[in-house]
């Protein structure tokens, strides 16, 4: 039976990008829904708003209540959990080598470590070295997949995906595209598979 698919779109900097790139496989596989993985870059959807910095920074009320919440929702589903040091780290060439490979095999597994990279080893996921030793990790030629996603046409073709996350409205990540229909955050993913 052809599975029905559901549309995940995530940036590498969003804490609750973290929480459904972590628990996203195992709920599609209970109801039967094929992931189509969609890493993307947030930051020129934020500049639109006239926003230089991740909205966590910009408002402190809000950034306090999200680093609290996300406490709460590591330990309420059993995930490590360190605030990194800096935030939001340059998720750049991650979303590049992740779009590169986004219709790989390898996709959700580089992608659930550089999460873990990111918010439990507080590592900066910007650095080549850090994200060459993921590659490598999972047994994959680092060297010429890095060089395959800095090339002119995966910039290119990344660039056209920042359109059509405009043309879709998506806002901030997690989101979720099922049915053409948009649900926003990692709270709404069950919503989004019921609505499948």
């Amino acid at each position: 039976m052809q599975k029905n698919h559901l549309e995940f779109w995530y940036e590498f900097a969003s804490t609750y990008s973290y929480l459904s790139v972590m628990r996203i496989e195992e709920l599609a596989e209970r109801n039967q829904i094929k992931i189509i993985w969609k890493p993307f870059l947030l930051g020129p959807i934020f500049k639109e708003q006239g926003w230089d910095d991740s909205p966590f920074n910009i408002y402190p009320a809000k950034g306090h209540y999200m680093w609290k919440d996300m406490g709460r929702r590591t330990q309420q589903i059993g995930l490590s959990f360190k605030k990194p040091t800096v935030f939001p780290r340059n998720g750049l060439l991650a979303t590049r080598i992740a779009f590169c490979g986004s219709k790989e095999s390898w996709c959700p597994t580089f992608t659930k470590r550089v999460f873990e990279a990111n918010f439990v080893h507080d590592q900066d996921i910007g650095n080549i070295e850090t994200l060459k030793a993921i590659l490598e990790s999972l047994k994959l030629d680092a060297e010429s997949i890095i060089d395959l996603s800095q090339n002119q046409e995966n910039r290119a073709l990344l660039r056209e995906q920042t359109t059509t996350v405009q043309q879709l409205g998506i806002f901030g990540a997690p989101s979720f595209i099922v049915k053409n229909e948009l649900f926003w955050g990692d709270d709404r993913l069950e919503n989004a598979i019921d609505f499948l």
